[in-house]
């Protein structure tokens, strides 16, 4: 089977297995994990406020969305290969500009970090699809997805306190050392056998020409509103969370050790997924959209007075959300049609980008007139909303 290859399989001929690209995903998320805390932390010691912070959040998502809908025009052509190289080239850009401290390598850094995550998704997800057979899914993507939970688990902490203790350029300098390890391990796994990862070329495509397609059909609309509300949370927690705990004077580094705990929670999504096999997808869903919404606002009445129990509050909501993470993306994959799954994966992708974007514009207008803990009240009030439309529309047999 080909999720069984491994490593020592690779010189035989035989395709890229399991393992093979969970390696390669753990070892880029690590590099996205070590500043991912760090970014925003940077920002408010550049700009001074969180208001400022989404306004700079919402300049760049914009950016990045017009960007995102752009990348199949210019990645047309290129070989998978060479797609894949510039995505690391553009983390490790992204890092050098982030550790310049300014506000204009601030944006930038934001730009490149967006945009080479993107490209690494796009390039690495058609090369698991070629190599991995679908009754194989079942095994591959757990393994990828358990191996990426540790680099989360050990990045954001790492990046924070390397981030406090030597300055901008202690965390991204172990960012662009680790992106130059995955880029030679990618190169080794590609030049060591002419099978395991293949010179094909990236089709084009124009998501814009299926977006009407994709709104047509309501099962679609609505997978796409569950991804939507859960990247939404991952968004603002992972934004707001650090910035709460520096505004009631926990300090930053409490800040990277939530975050760095929230993915240690993500291991729970494989207990979400046996739920869902006893009770229905559609039950564990709504269930984790209101878990997240009442955790959301609970941490959001407690803000700044009350930093530790927001703490406490926030990371039961990422203990929710991880349920969502192991059985968000199931409407999709049942309501897409095999013909189309190529095209309409495109459109559904979109909700990472409006999920950075729509937030941030939405906090910025909050945040001139009230407090930090106002954007985990409002995101609360939109999940419950969400639950409410899941659990009206869902298939009950789902």
């Amino acid at each position: 089977m080909a999720a069984e290859s491994d490593f020592p399989n690779l010189i035989s001929g035989r395709k890229a297995g399991a393992l093979t690209f969970g390696a390669i995903f753990a070892l880029e998320s690590l590099v996205r994990s070590l500043n991912s805390t760090v970014v925003s932390l940077q920002a408010y010691d550049l700009l001074g406020s969180s208001q400022k912070v989404s306004e700079l959040t919402t300049l760049v998502g914009m950016i990045v969305l017009l960007t995102t809908l752009m990348l199949p025009y210019v990645l047309g052509r290129l070989r998978r290969r060479w797609a894949y190289t510039l995505g690391v080239v553009g983390l490790i850009a992204a890092s050098l500009f982030l550790a310049s401290f300014t506000v204009a390598g601030q944006i930038a850094g934001m730009f490149f970090r967006n945009c080479g995550a993107g490209i690494l998704n796009i390039t690495l997800s058609l090369y698991i699809m070629d190599h991995i057979k679908k009754s194989d899914l079942a095994h591959s993507e757990p393994l990828r997805l358990s191996l990426s939970t540790f680099s989360w688990m050990i990045g954001p902490a790492s990046g924070v306190w390397l981030y406090t203790q030597f300055g901008p350029w202690g965390p991204q300098l172990v960012s662009i050392a680790v992106a130059m390890a995955l880029l030679v391990l990618f190169w080794v796994l590609r030049l060591s056998d002419q099978v395991t990862l293949p010179s094909g070329n990236l089709q084009r495509f124009n998501p814009l020409n299926n977006v009407m397609r994709f709104v047509r059909q309501p099962r679609l609309r609505l997978a796409w509103m569950v991804a939507f509300g859960r990247s939404c949370f991952w968004v603002t927690f992972f934004v707001y969370g650090p910035l709460l705990m520096v505004e009631s004077n926990v300090g930053k580094q409490a800040g990277g050790l939530m975050i760095s705990a929230s993915q240690a929670l993500l291991l729970f999504a494989y207990v979400f997924g046996r739920l869902a096999r006893k009770f229905g997808v559609r039950a564990i869903i709504c269930l984790c959209f209101q878990m997240m919404a009442l955790a959301s606002i609970a941490g959001g009445i407690a803000g700044k007075d009350h930093p530790y129990i927001a703490m406490f509050f926030l990371l039961f909501g990422a203990f929710a959300a991880s349920g969502l993470d192991g059985v968000g993306g199931i409407p999709f994959l049942r309501a897409v049609r095999s013909r189309e799954r190529q095209r309409m994966a495109a459109v559904y992708r979109t909700y990472i980008d409006f999920s950075d974007l729509i937030p941030a514009m939405i906090f910025a207008v909050a945040l001139s007139y009230f407090e930090i803990g106002i954007v985990f009240i409002i995101l609360g009030t939109s999940l419950v909303l969400m639950g409410a439309l899941a659990f009206r529309y869902l298939p009950k047999s789902m």
